[in-house]
């Protein structure tokens, strides 16, 4: 083969590998503000938790998206390398057998494996640890199709007070979300919602906070979080649970002290001192041991 052969087939060799790593780099370059979320339906800086998920979620697509380019890359290399010249007869040589490379491509996954579960493993951990004395402890009732919200007393709430949630209506008119029941929290407070069901398996999500956590009859979830941003954020049910389960929304309001002081006091003065718990559940059977 001629020097100039060789040169050639160099460049054919190394062109696929440049184009792919220069549309990486043009790709991440061009990074919005969404994009540097992943596409996740949350701020960086709606909860204490919010952070660390969309950093476990990007890291995670940015290394297999770098994995998979180099897989890739690979792939065309080898197509290229070693494909079938002209006038070539016959098969090419057989290697049966590399134990380096078979034990490289066993070990790699392996590493990535136990990588990505640690990772995983230590941002879920944080996300479920419990506060020992969260500042507010609300008692959140699931039921077909709307929620009640009991705000503990404790050290933010001086009295406890609770709030009815009635099932929202879609009808095919614009929706009043200001009839929806409406959780309250204040915001940088450490808050721990104690999720119950009065009848059957619900789940309680709000996409903005990036947690979610199934509502089971007879037994108590808890989520634990301090909301760092105000706002106001759509709730729902994310377990079917029966034929108006399309209706069970809710909102969250993340709202200063004063304005959650006020809230409860509102509450106070409508009389709903008190708590309504699992006097009003529906199934008979779910304290039963």
């Amino acid at each position: 083969m001629s020097s100039q052969d060789r040169t050639g087939s160099r460049r054919a060799r190394v062109m696929p590998i440049a184009g792919l790593a220069i549309a990486g780099a043009l790709a991440l370059s061009g990074c919005t503000a969404e994009n540097r979320n992943g596409w996740m339906p949350a701020e960086r800086d709606t909860t204490n938790h919010t952070a660390g998920i969309i950093d476990l979620w990007v890291n995670t697509w940015i290394t297999v998206l770098i994995i998979g380019l180099i897989t890739w890359g690979l792939i065309i290399w080898c197509i290229i390398a070693y494909r079938r010249r002209k006038g070539a007869t016959g098969f090419p040589r057989q290697t049966s057998y590399n134990l380096p490379l078979e034990v490289f491509y066993v070990l790699v996954p392996l590493f990535m494996v136990l990588v990505f579960f640690h990772f995983t493993d230590v941002e879920q951990q944080s996300i479920n640890a419990r506060v020992d004395n969260p500042d507010v402890k609300i008692d959140v009732r699931a039921k077909q199709w709307s929620w009640d919200f009991n705000y503990m007393q404790g050290n933010d709430v001086k009295e406890s007070v609770y709030s009815v949630g009635v099932q929202a209506q879609l009808d095919g008119t614009p929706i009043d979300k200001s009839k929806f029941p409406t959780l309250y929290l204040p915001v940088n407070k450490s808050v721990e919602l104690q999720l119950n069901s009065r009848d059957v398996i619900h789940s309680f999500w709000v996409p903005a906070f990036l947690d979610k956590k199934d509502i089971l009859p007879g037994v108590t979830n808890y989520m634990t979080l301090t909301p760092t941003a105000l706002g106001e954020y759509d709730g729902k049910c994310a377990e079917l649970c029966g034929e108006y389960h399309s209706e069970m929304l809710f909102n969250v309001k993340v709202v200063t002290q004063a304005e959650f002081d006020a809230h409860l006091a509102t509450l106070q003065a409508k009389g709903q001192t008190g708590t309504l718990t699992e006097k009003y559940d529906r199934n008979p059977n779910q304290n039963q041991k």
